[in-house]
């Protein structure tokens, strides 16, 4: 009996649903400041490395986890009834950890309690920064290729981006194009070193000349560093740690890349007060406060020995021998990278037209997942020959992407 009514009611369902008139779906909506932006291309590669059961070395997530007494940390503190809402601006011991791990890290000693921010990820800290500090009309200057989200949060506020274009093989900055572009109406000039997603670190000599032009035309600086603890072949340099910088620099950084905790989405900006003043306005108003026992965990993770640094770049550098060296033999033109966990290739030589076609074909005949660059770029012709490559995987993931592109990729 019980059967015949499932039955039954199956039944009236299917027939209420063919009642039911078809659905017209309006056209979408998004605001004018957005409505040039499609879905990141992370998602849109993600999706079709799913589909195509593709081994997916393009958005920059670890296939492995982070360590575990961060990991217990972190349950510790759901346990002992961490979780509410945190204080606007960063739990007190994380605000002391982030202060301490950046005295270690530049020389530079800054208050917890006025010139930290904590955030949820470095992406909130960059938009909170850019809808805090920049106004309708102001320039900034950015760096191209850059991550995709500078150019919408600076959509959002209203800003005229300026963009300089760094190219291969070694990525170094045009100066006498960047002394050129500055104007009365710059505010400020953004850097992302190590860079995502070329791996190029930014010289002394470079960040020298670079402050010295902020200093000249009172300039800003917003600095994004989530990959200082990988850079391989030389130590990272901190733009607020020059002379005469501190005072208009922003430093945003973050926990995911560092400790392979992406989903956490821990971040934060360091800043003087005056600075610091607008990035938490826009924070306030963005997303208040971040996970509670995620910035209890953070600060325990922030206090780990120099070991766990040093074994975290040795274990990178041996992930990168396997890509760098699996790229160069399958026939890419391999361009050095010296941070990140990032490698950007010219695809040129296996005959696609652009970046997204051979992307696309690499998914789909090769079952390989990378990321075009163009996207990168307010003209994407400039990136159309590169592709971005992750070794944030385990070994043998890199070792079996390199062994289907052995079998499937031919030069033309």
């Amino acid at each position: 009996m019980a059967t015949i009514s499932a039955v039954s009611t199956q039944k009236e369902a299917v027939s209420n649903q063919e009642e039911q008139p078809q659905k017209t779906f309006l056209p979408l909506q998004v605001a004018k400041r957005l409505e040039k932006f499609k879905t990141t291309i992370f998602t849109q590669m993600s999706m079709l490395a799913i589909k195509h059961e593709a081994i997916n070395l393009g958005q920059g997530f670890p296939n492995f986890d982070g360590p575990e007494f961060v990991k217990e940390a972190a349950i510790q503190a759901i346990k002992e009834g961490k979780n509410q809402y945190a204080r606007g601006y960063g739990v007190p011991d994380l605000n002391s950890a982030v202060a301490a791990r950046f005295r270690k890290d530049t020389g530079l000693m800054v208050d917890p309690e006025k010139e930290v921010t904590v955030t949820s990820g470095c992406t909130e800290a960059i938009a909170a920064t850019m809808l805090g500090l920049i106004n309708p009309g102001d320039e900034v200057i950015l760096f191209a290729p850059f991550y995709d989200s500078y150019e919408a949060t600076l959509s959002m506020a209203g800003a005229k981006i300026k963009s300089m274009t760094l190219r291969p093989p070694d990525f170094s900055v045009p100066i006498d194009e960047l002394k050129s572009v500055i104007s009365k109406n710059t505010r400020a000039i953004l850097i992302n070193t190590p860079h995502n997603p070329t791996g190029k670190m930014f010289s002394r000599e470079e960040l020298n000349v670079i402050a010295s032009l902020c200093i000249e035309n009172d300039v800003l600086v917003f600095t994004d560093e989530v990959y200082d603890k990988l850079a391989f072949e030389a130590d990272h340099i901190s733009m607020a740690s020059l002379p005469d910088m501190y005072e208009r620099t922003i430093t945003l950084n973050s926990l995911g890349k560092t400790f392979s905790l992406t989903g956490w989405k821990i971040g934060w900006a360091i800043a003087p007060p005056h600075l610091t003043w607008g990035v938490r306005q826009a924070h306030s108003f963005l997303t208040f406060a971040t996970s509670t026992p995620m910035q209890w965990a953070a600060a325990t993770a922030l206090r780990a020995p120099e070991s766990y640094y040093e074994e975290l770049k040795r274990d990178y550098m041996a992930k990168k021998a396997i890509l760098v060296e699996g790229l160069k033999a399958v026939g890419f033109v391999v361009y050095p990278s010296s941070g990140t966990y990032f490698v950007v290739v010219d695809h040129t030589p296996f005959g696609l037209e652009n970046d997204v076609a051979f992307c696309e074909y690499l998914i789909k005949e090769v079952g390989v997942v990378a990321i075009p660059t163009s996207v990168f770029y307010l003209n994407p012709e400039d990136g159309k020959n590169l592709v971005r490559f992750t070794f944030c995987k385990d070994d043998d993931t890199l070792r079996s992407a390199v062994e289907r592109m052995k079998a499937k990729l031919r030069r033309r």
